[in-house]
């Protein structure tokens, strides 16, 4: 069900005060110009005939005028959550655009997440600069340091108050655009003109209303490097099976889109398609009786419910997920053991060479564009809002939108379809 027109507005500082300082260089402004969420015609059909008019986000870009004033303004930014590819991309890009497009002299970068903020971490702020920030895009990791879990929001009010910050940039995923969308509204019930935006950081691609988050690029290409590699070893010996655990705690998009791309999985396990393990063990068998060797792609979320681990939480609130790749390679050696086969396993698991990698080319730009898109939202006062991608175009996203649930892969959806042709897998529910 598509969000309401109240749900897609984001809020704003106003009236605007200041001329944007690209005026005269030839940028091209946006003015009320909107992105329609509804994609199809079916999807707009009720609307229209109700006479309504459809929910739409604010398109992204730089206003002709802007609410704070570049050259009195400091800014701040912060990375939270697990490490990703792009990370550093986007904290350059930030740097960079207030620096050159708008002449802010004053950039924080705030140490290890949101415990920078806090005052009583001690965790002294870095000064950004370009110099500083000039090849940190080749480097993997974040330049700033990350972490998880909350802290206490009066202590990093104070923190944004006492350095003079007027906008502050959070990248990171649900958990943190949370706790960024919590400072916001923490910050307006003060009176205070501090702005916050979210700059979408998750590899697993499971924020809602944004068609790719960064890093995901990058990580399908390097998980389909590693299906590359359990297909080779897999056929190198007489029932060998190339079995890789890749990221993804409840959504399952790299595992399936690596899938596709590699297009030598037989089979994808993803969290949200539930199977029985004795009816996945049966297909495996089949298969190396007819093929002699097969490739196995599986999500670390999947198959939890087989794990029996306890409910354990970490910092940001996220379960504690069970070890599934090592899991199904012990299942699958017991079971091929007592089927009178000759097989080999071979488990691959590159999660932490994943993430910890620099951005490919297509990531690398996509940071660049969301990190201008999140100052031009900074600086004309939005706040409590994400940059999104959406129908071809950059949007502004209210945070509580975007985090109101997970994105997954639907079961009927056509990506999953697309899986289930590619791999030939049967229904193992």
């Amino acid at each position: 069900m598509l969000p309401n027109l109240e749900q897609v507005q984001v809020r704003s500082f106003a009236p605007a005060r200041f001329h944007n300082p690209l005026v005269g260089l030839r940028s091209t402004f946006v003015g009320e110009e909107r992105v329609l969420l509804p994609s199809t015609l079916g999807e707009l059909e009720p609307y229209l005939q109700a006479g309504h008019l459809p929910p739409a986000f604010e398109m992204a870009g730089p206003r002709r005028e802007i609410f704070f004033d570049p050259d009195q303004t400091a800014c701040g930014i912060l990375t939270c959550g697990g490490l990703c590819p792009g990370i550093n991309d986007v904290v350059r890009s930030v740097v960079l655009t207030l620096t050159y497009a708008y002449g802010v002299r004053r950039i924080y970068g705030f140490r290890y997440g949101f415990a920078g903020l806090a005052a009583s971490n001690g965790l002294e702020p870095m000064l950004l600069n370009p110099r500083v920030v000039e090849d940190i895009h080749t480097k993997g990791g974040t330049l700033l340091g990350s972490s998880r879990g909350p802290q206490e929001m009066g202590d990093m009010v104070e923190t944004l108050q006492k350095l003079g910050v007027r906008v502050l940039f959070a990248v990171g995923g649900d958990g943190t655009l949370r706790g960024a969308s919590a400072l916001a509204q923490e910050i307006l019930r003060h009176g205070l003109e501090i702005a916050v935006v979210g700059i979408p950081k998750t590899i697993d691609n499971d924020l809602l209303w944004v068609e790719r988050s960064f890093g995901f690029a990058t990580a399908v290409e390097e998980a389909t490097r590693a299906l590359e590699a359990a297909h080779a070893e897999a056929r190198g010996t007489l029932g060998g099976v190339g079995l890789v655990k890749l990221m993804g705690r409840q959504s399952g998009f790299i595992t399936a889109h690596a899938s596709l791309a590699n297009s030598d999985v037989n089979f994808c396990l993803v969290p949200e398609i539930p199977f029985r393990l004795e009816a996945f063990l049966q297909a495996l068998e089949q298969r190396l009786r007819e093929r002699q060797h097969a490739v196995v792609a599986v999500a670390e979320g999947a198959a939890q419910e087989m794990l029996q681990v306890g409910i354990e939480r970490d910092a940001s609130g996220n379960p504690r997920l069970g070890d599934v790749g090592v899991f199904l390679r012990d299942e699958i050696n017991r079971y091929l053991r007592g089927r009178g086969l000759e097989f080999s396993v071979k488990y691959i698991d590159p999660s932490y060479i994943i993430r910890g990698l620099p951005a490919n080319a297509t990531d690398s730009e996509y940071c660049l564009a969301l990190g201008q898109y999140a100052v031009h939202a900074g600086l004309a006062g939005r706040t409590d809002l994400m940059v999104g991608h959406w129908n071809g175009h950059f949007t502004y996203v209210p945070i509580p939108l975007a985090t109101a649930r997970r994105k997954q892969i639907e079961p009927e959806g056509e990506l999953w379809q697309r899986v289930l042709g590619a791999t030939g897998q049967p229904d193992m529910s």
